[in-house]
């Protein structure tokens, strides 16, 4: 069953396009089937219904309903590989 994600950062621009490509290329190498979707953080409410998981590079509210993971990891490179398998086990769970 394909899975969602909501990648949101300031913009909704590069940021949020780098990290959605990284964590796509994640996902497939481990044959978990997603989709994402982008938006700026300000936007998140109007975005966040169906999805699965927001990955977002900003702050963005606690109360979404889904699990939200916040990092700088696909921008920096520090803990990237942690982040994947976080991704992964919420997507699997």
């Amino acid at each position: 069953m394909k899975k969602s994600i909501l990648v949101a950062c300031g913009t909704a621009i590069a940021t949020s396009t780098v990290v959605a490509r990284a964590i796509e290329e994640a996902m497939k190498e481990r044959g978990i089937d997603i989709s994402t979707k982008q938006c700026k953080a300000s936007e998140i409410r109007a975005y966040v219904s169906g999805v699965d998981l927001v990955v977002s590079t900003t702050q963005v509210p606690s109360d979404l309903g889904v699990p939200v993971i916040q990092t700088l990891a696909f921008l920096t490179g520090i803990g990237k590989e942690d982040v994947i398998e976080q991704i992964a086990k919420v997507l699997t769970d």
